[in-house]
This record gives C-alpha cells, sequence and structure tokens, in this order.
C-alpha cells in the first residue's frame, strides 16, 4: 500500500470532497477518485456510502482515516529526521493569517522565509479567525496567525505581538489635530465597527462598557481594510491596531490618535493544533516569525510557554485589563 494512496485518502476526508482535495494534491477529479476506489480495493473494503449525498464515510472509512493519520504524521517525523541529519528544512508549510496580517506583514516574512530554506514552499492564505482556527484544529493548516486567541485545551498558542489600538479619523474631523484623546470624549460619537462574532468586536465593546461609553455603530465590517475605507470617507470614527494603518499615514487619508487614559492592545498569536508534532520546515518558520527563540528542530515537546516572548512593560497610564475571551 502507497502512503501517497493514504494522503490522497486523507486529504478528500479533510477536505469535505473529491475536487476539493484534487485541487489541493494538482490532480485531475479522475485519478483522486480511482485512488480511492483502488484503496478499497486493497484493503478490501468500501470507504464510503456513494448512495449518499455527499458521500459519507462507512465504519471502515472512519477506522482507516484515524489510522491513517497516524501513519502519515509517522511517515512525516521519518523524513523531517532524515533531513535534519543533513541539515536540510524541505517540505511545505501551510499558513492561515487573518486579513490584516497577512496582507500587512506575511510578505515580508515569506521572502524571508523561502530566500532562507529555498527548498521549502510557504502556502499562505488570508482567512476568516474562525475559519483558521477550524483548519488548524483539523490539520489542514500547520500554523494560524489570529488575534484574540481562545484558550483551548486542544490548542498551543504562541504570543508574537501586542499591537496598540488607536482612534483613526479623516483629516478635517473635529479630532483630526489632536494629540491623544480620551477614550469618554468618543460618547455619542458615530463608529464604524465589526461584525458580530469577531472576538475584537465583544473585546472592543467590553472596552468601551468598562470605560462608560456609548458610541453610535453605523456600519460593520469582517475586516480592518473595509473599516479603513468606510472611515476616510466620513462614516464614522474606528478604533483599529496602530500597525495596520502606515499607509493611510503616508498618504494622510487617516490621522490616528492614541488614547491617554487607556492601553487597549490587541494581542496575536500563533497557534498550532496540541499534540500535532510540527514538521521541520514549519518549526523554521515559527523560529523566524518568533526570532528570540532558541532553535528547535520540532516542536513536539516544546510547550507554548517557553515560547513566549516576555509580556511588554506596561506604559505609565491608568490601563484598562480585561480577560481575553473564551
Amino acid at each position: 500500500m502507497d502512503t501517497q494512496d493514504l494522503e490522497i485518502f486523507h486529504d478528500v476526508v479533510a477536505l469535505n470532497g473529491v475536487v476539493k482535495a484534487a485541487r489541493r494534491l494538482g490532480k485531475s477529479q479522475s485519478s483522486v477518485s480511482e485512488t480511492i476506489t483502488s484503496l478499497e480495493k486493497q484493503l478490501g473494503a468500501k470507504l464510503f456510502d456513494r448512495s449518499t449525498r455527499p458521500y459519507e464515510m462507512t465504519p471502515a472509512g472512519r477506522v482507516v482515516f484515524e489510522e491513517c493519520r497516524e501513519v502519515l504524521q509517522s511517515v512525516q517525523r521519518l523524513k523531517d529526521r532524515l533531513h535534519r541529519q543533513v541539515h536540510k528544512v524541505v517540505g511545505q508549510v501551510r499558513v492561515g493569517a487573518i486579513y490584516s496580517v497577512g496582507l500587512l506583514q506575511m510578505g515580508h516574512h515569506r521572502r524571508m522565509f523561502e530566500s532562507r530554506y529555498p527548498d521549502t514552499a510557504l502556502e499562505l492564505q488570508y482567512l476568516h479567525p474562525n475559519v483558521i482556527l477550524e483548519q488548524v484544529l483539523a490539520g489542514q493548516i500547520d500554523l494560524g496567525l489570529i488575534s484574540f486567541a481562545p484558550k483551548r485545551n486542544d490548542l498551543e498558542i504562541v504570543p508574537w505581538q501586542a499591537q496598540e489600538m488607536v482612534l483613526i479619523v479623516p483629516p478635517g474631523h473635529r479630532f483630526a489635530n489632536r494629540s491623544s484623546i480620551r477614550a469618554g470624549e468618543l460618547d455619542g460619537e458615530p463608529m464604524v465597527g465589526y461584525t458580530e462574532g469577531l472576538p475584537i468586536r465583544d473585546v472592543l465593546n467590553r472596552w468601551l462598557r468598562l470605560a462608560k461609553v456609548g458610541v453610535e455603530v453605523t456600519q460593520t465590517f469582517d475586516n480592518i481594510e473595509c473599516i479603513k475605507r468606510a472611515v476616510e470617507i466620513g462614516v464614522g470614527v474606528g478604533i483599529v491596531p496602530r500597525a495596520t494603518i502606515d499607509r493611510e499615514l503616508e498618504l494622510r487619508s487617516l490621522m490616528a490618535i492614541p488614547f491617554e487614559d487607556v492601553d487597549w492592545t490587541r494581542p496575536l498569536g500563533i497557534i498550532f493544533r496540541k499534540g500535532k508534532p510540527l514538521s521541520n520546515a514549519a518549526s523554521r518558520f515559527l523560529e523566524m516569525l518568533v526570532p528570540s527563540q532558541p532553535a528547535a528542530a520540532s516542536f513536539e515537546t516544546t510547550s507554548a510557554a517557553k515560547l513566549a516572548k516576555p509580556a511588554p512593560t506596561a506604559r505609565p497610564r491608568s490601563a484598562v485589563t480585561l480577560p481575553e475571551p473564551s
């Protein structure tokens, strides 16, 4: 039995269909279907119930899926150990990043990683944070870059960045020339907000509530780029990470005003599934993103706590401290 056949079967199940698996593997749909049929003949059991739409795994298929994941991980560990013997980092690294991180920061990291490790391939996707979490836990991507990562027993979280949140307004707004602002001054202000269901919306609502501020939400979006565009045309003010508006500040299409009485920050974290060893290439990419950490060939036995950077020193202001969302 070829392990490649098991990998194809695994992708069909993990991606919920032949079409998506074929696209990921760069194969034709017919080739993938033939591989599944051939695997069934070798095992002497049907892996899918083809009388249903979409196909469902049979009990035998579920057994094969659970076991093949262990087989594929063992094969990957064997390959990694052999490659480390000759000091090479090879293979694919699958990364999912939220839009505000992927669009603004990952181009630089991609170029650096591929220059340092030319035998690797970095597959980078820009995704909704909920999709990133789902795909990390399902083993469809190796690493996820998200904000306000949830604390879960099946998830490792490596703290990465703490980004200052600032008020943004268009030029000509009455706050535009301010060097700083108090949170209470936003009371009653029209604001462009975040879509319901995003962790940053829940946290921002709690921040405002603790500061006894009520705002008039005019529009909501699921990404910071759209929020910035809406603020530029005067739909309302916005609160975004300072790191996401360098271009707008250079063009003077937006003005950024820091808060003087609260310390609101967006924590960015790197997540991966607990108990699933990272490949050598994925480990090296994680090392590059968190450069203060010692080199490590595999994170199989390394806890996220050991990888965490020291917490930044708080600024001398009256900080509003909130628990991260569960």
